[in-house]
C-alpha cells in the first residue's frame, strides 16, 4: 500500500480501532477454529477487543494463523490485518544452538545464516515478527537469561545482534523468506542486581552509554523494525515508562523510528513496581514515554480511549504509535497478502529440511569451545563409551526453544552411531545417573521431585562397568535446558551433586577421559577441568549430537572461543575482561596486602573471554603497525603473521583489543575492537590485518561527549583476552 493511502486508512480510522491496534493479546485467546471463540470476558479481555487487537503472540501454524487473520479481518472495520509475533530466538522447528552458543562461533555469517532458516521456517507457519535479538549485554552467569545473549564484550555483541537482524528480515521484508525483528530489551536488562530476573538496575549514565547502548545501537542501525522495553527500573523508573531511556536515548539518540513494543504485561507491572496507581496510570506513563505497543495489553485495552476522550493522552500520540503499527504491517506486505506466503505446503517443504539440519549441524560444531586436551581429543580408534546423562539424552534445545521440539533432536548416542568416523569402533553408551538432584527447582514446572536413590545406584554401576572396560571415556554432562533462560537465576553454578558424583567416579575408573559440559551459561568447572579434556557444548539444538561428534572425531577441528568468562567461583561474578584498573591492581603490588584481590580465590577467571583452543597449533609474530601517530580522520594498519604449526588443518580466531593508556574518565584495561577467523593448513602462514579508525578510540568523555581524546594507545593482537603485550600509537589533534 502507498504511504498516501496508508495515512488515508489511519484518518479513516475510529478512536477505538486505533486503540486496539497498540493491543496485543495472547494466542491462547483464539481457538484453532476460528479467532473469536477463545476465553472471553477475562480479565480485560473482551470479544470486541479480540476482533480489534493489532496483533497476537505465542501462537504458530499456517493452517491456524490464516483462518484466525480470515475471523479477524472480516469483522474489523478496515480489514486490517493481524501482526503475529513468536520467540523465534534461535531457530523455529530446527533449533540451533542458544545465542551464547551462537556468540562462541565468532562468526556473524554463522549467526546470520541461522537467523535466515529460523525467519525461512517461522514465516512458513504464519509468523510475522521475532523477539529477537536479545542485545543485553550480561556479565553475570548467575542470570538465567545469559543464555539468550551474546556474552560480556559490547563489540562482540554489537557484531552478533546485527547478524541477527540481517538474517531475519533479508534485504526486502516483503519477502515470505523473511520476518520484522524485535531488539530487546531495552535497556540494560543483562546487568539485574545479583543476577536475579526482573530485578533493579544500577547502571551510571557513563556505563549504561558507553557499554550496554552499543548493542541495541548496532541492531538499530541493522534495520531493526522494533524494539521491546524492558522490565526493570533504571534511575529508579520502569524502562516501560521511562521517557528520558524511550524518547531521549532510544528515539532522538540511537535514531530509532519504528515500532516500541513493552515487554510481557510490563505496562501494567508498573503497579507493583510501586510506580503507578492503576492500569489507567500505567498506560498513560507508558504511552507519554513512547511506549506503542501493550503486550498482553492490560493497560491499554481498558483506559486509554478514556484518557485520549478526557484530554489525558492527546490524539496526536495515539495516531503516532497506530501509524507505526500500520508502518509495520505495510512493510511485511500485509495489505496485499496477509499471510505473508505461509502455507502448510510450504511449511512442510522447509521445516527441518535437510539444508537447515546441515546449517545447525555446523552451527553445533562451530560452536563447541574447547577448553583443555591432553591429548585425548580427537578421539583415537578403539572402544569409547559415552557416558552420562547428556551421553543418551535428546532434548538439546535451550529454554527459548518454543517451537522447536524434543523428539526432532538427534542425541549424542545416535549422532555417534551414525557417524562414518566412528563406524567399527566399539561404542557403549551409559547414562550414569540422572540429570538432577532430587527437588530441583526448574525455571519452568516447579521442581524435579522423585525419588532418584535406586534409579541412580543401577545407573552408576553400569557406568562402572562402561568406564572401566573403555580405553577412553566421553563423560556428557550438563545442566538440565531449564536451569537456564527466564526466571533461571541461580546463586550456584556448579553441576548437579549427582552429576558430581559420577565424575568422581568416572576419572577414578579410567583417568583418560574428557568431560563435555551442555549448558546455557558459564558454569563453575574447577573439578570437571582435572578431567584429560574439557569441550564446552552448550545447549547445541536440533543437530547437537552430530555436530558435537564431528568435533569429538576431528571431523571439525574445534574453533570456538567463549563469549564469557568462566568463574573460578560464584563469588567473582559479575565478572569481564574489560574492567577498570584499580589504583591498587594486585598484578602491580605483590609487595604488599592492600591490593584489590579476594583473600580466597584469584582475581582472574577459570577460562577467560575470547579462550578457545583447537587440535593443532597456532603462533602469532609481535604485532606491527603502519605509523606510530595517527590524527582525526586517517587510519592506521595493525597487522601480525598467523602461522599453523601442528599437523592439522585448523581455525584460529585473532582478536585486536586495543588500550587507551589515560582519559578524562577511567578507561578499560583493553576492549575489542575486531576479530578475524583465519583458517589454515599445516605450515600455513596469514598476514593478518586489522585498521584502526579514530572511531574505535571513542568513550563517553569526563565531559559528557561520545568522542576519542588525544593521547597514546596500545595495539595487542592475541588468540584471546588475556593478551598484554603490544605497541603504542599517539592519537594527536
Amino acid at each position: 500500500m502507498k504511504e498516501e493511502a496508508l495515512r488515508k486508512l489511519l484518518e479513516d480510522m475510529s478512536l477505538e480501532e486505533k486503540v486496539y491496534q497498540l493491543v496485543q493479546y495472547q494466542g491462547a485467546n483464539y481457538a484453532e477454529d476460528a479467532a473469536l471463540t477463545g476465553a472471553l470476558e477475562q480479565d480485560h479481555i473482551t470479544r470486541r477487543g479480540l476482533e480489534l487487537a493489532g496483533s497476537t503472540l505465542c501462537i504458530w501454524g499456517a493452517d491456524k494463523l490464516r483462518k484466525i487473520q480470515d475471523a479477524c479481518m472480516a469483522v474489523q472495520p478496515h480489514h486490517i490485518p493481524m501482526l503475529f509475533m513468536l520467540d523465534v530466538i534461535h531457530g523455529h522447528r530446527t533449533a540451533f544452538p542458544c545465542p551464547l552458543g551462537l556468540a562462541a562461533t565468532f562468526s556473524p555469517e554463522v549467526v546470520e545464516e541461522g537467523a535466515a532458516v529460523a525467519a525461512r521456517e517461522s514465516a512458513a507457519d504464519g509468523i510475522h515478527v521475532t523477539f529477537a535479538p536479545m542485545a543485553d549485554l550480561c556479565r553475570d552467569a548467575r542470570w538465567g537469561r545469559c543464555m539468550e545473549s551474546s556474552g560480556e564484550d559490547p563489540f562482540l555483541n554489537g557484531q552478533m545482534a546485527a547478524a541477527m537482524v540481517r538474517g531475519f528480515q533479508g534485504a526486502d521484508l516483503h519477502s515470505p523468506e523473511h520476518i520484522a525483528a524485535c531488539v530487546k530489551h531495552f535497556a540494560g536488562y543483562g546487568a539485574a542486581e545479583a543476577g536475579r530476573d526482573y530485578q533493579n538496575v544500577e547502571l551510571s549514565e557513563h556505563t549504561l552509554r558507553e557499554y550496554y547502548l552499543t548493542g541495541y545501537q548496532a541492531a538499530i542501525d541493522a534495520g531493526a523494525k522494533m524494539v521491546m522495553s524492558a522490565y526493570h527500573t533504571y534511575n529508579g523508573i520502569p524502562c516501560t515508562g521511562n521517557r528520558w531511556l524511550l524518547k531521549d536515548i532510544l528515539r532522538e539518540e540511537l535514531g530509532f523510528d519504528g515500532l516500541l513494543i513493552s515487554d510481557y504485561r510490563s505496562v501494567g507491572e508498573m503497579v507493583p513496581h510501586g510506580y503507578c496507581e492503576d492500569y489507567a496510570q500505567a498506560a498513560k506513563a507508558a504511552m507519554e514515554a513512547g511506549v506503542d505497543v501493550d503486550m498482553e495489553g492490560r493497560s491499554y485495552a481498558g483506559n486509554l480511549q478514556k484518557l485520549v476522550e478526557g484530554g489525558f493522552i492527546p490524539m496526536e500520540r495515539v495516531d503516532e504509535a497506530v501509524w507505526r503499527v500500520l508502518k509495520l504491517k505495510n512493510d511485511l506486505g500485509l495489505f496485499e497478502d496477509p499471510y505473508h506466503g505461509a502455507s502448510e505446503e510450504r511449511s512442510r517443504q522447509v521445516q527441518l529440511c535437510p539444508d537447515h539440519r546441515a546449517a545447525a549441524r555446523k552451527a553445533a560444531a562451530a560452536s563447541a569451545v574447547l577448553l583443555k586436551n591432553e591429548g585425548i581429543l580427537p578421539l583415537q580408534p578403539g572402544k569409547i563409551a559415552f557416558i552420562g546423562p547428556y551421553a543418551r539424552h535428546q532434548d538439546l534445545r535451550s529454554a527459548w526453544s518454543f517451537s522447536a521440539r524434543a523428539e526432532d533432536c538427534v542425541s549424542l548416542e545416535e549422532g555417534a552411531k551414525a557417524s562414518p568416523e566412528l563406524a567399527g569402533w566399539q561404542l557403549r553408551f551409559a547414562s550414569g545417573c540422572t540429570m538432577l538432584d532430587n527437588h530441583t527447582r526448574l525455571a519452568i514446572g516447579g521442581y524435579e521431585s522423585s525419588s532418584f536413590e535406586e534409579e541412580n545406584q543401577a545407573l552408576l554401576r553400569e557406568a562402572e562397568e562402561a568406564a572401566r572396560w573403555a580405553d577412553a571415556v566421553v563423560l556428557c554432562l550438563g545442566e538440565h535446558r531449564l536451569q537456564s533462560g527466564e526466571a533461571a537465576s541461580r546463586v550456584s553454578l556448579h553441576l548437579p551433586e549427582i552429576q558430581q558424583k559420577l565424575l568422581y567416579g568416572v576419572l577414578a575408573w579410567n583417568p583418560n577421559t574428557a568431560v563435555l559440559v551442555f549448558s546455557g551459561r558459564p558454569l563453575v568447572l574447577e573439578k570437571e577441568s582435572r578431567a584429560k579434556a574439557l569441550l564446552a557444548c552448550w545447549l547445541p539444538g536440533s543437530e547437537g549430537g552430530p555436530g558435537i561428534v564431528d568435533v569429538l572425531t576431528g571431523k571439525v577441528c574445534p574453533g570456538g572461543k567463549l563469549p564469557m568468562s568462566f568463574p573460578r567461583q560464584e563469588g567473582q561474578l559479575p565478572m569481564s575482561y574489560s574492567s577498570y584498573s584499580t589504583g591498587r591492581p594486585a598484578s602491580l603490588t605483590p609487595e604488599t596486602d592492600y591490593a584489590s584481590r579476594y583473600l580466597d580465590c584469584g582475581n582472574d577467571p577459570l577460562y577467560p573471554f575470547g579462550y578457545g583452543l583447537s587440535y593443532t597449533d597456532f603462533t602469532l609474530t609481535p604485532v606491527c603497525l603502519s605509523s606510530r601517530e595517527m590524527r582525526k580522520g586517517e587510519t592506521i594498519t595493525a597487522w601480525t603473521e598467523l602461522t599453523n604449526t601442528g599437523e592439522v588443518t585448523g581455525t584460529e580466531v585473532v582478536q585486536l583489543y586495543l588500550q587507551d593508556l589515560a582519559g578524562s574518565r577511567v578507561r578499560p584495561v583493553k576492549a575489542l575492537k575486531g576479530f578475524r577467523k583465519i583458517s589454515l593448513a599445516p605450515g600455513e602462514t596469514a598476514r593478518v590485518e586489522f585498521a584502526i579508525t579514530e572511531e574505535m578510540l571513542r568513550f563517553y568523555t569526563g565531559e559528557n561527549q561520545w568522542a576519542s581524546e588525544p593521547g597514546w594507545f596500545r595495539v595487542m593482537l592475541g588468540t584471546d583476552s588475556r593478551v598484554t603485550e603490544g605497541p603504542c600509537f599517539l592519537l594527536k589533534e
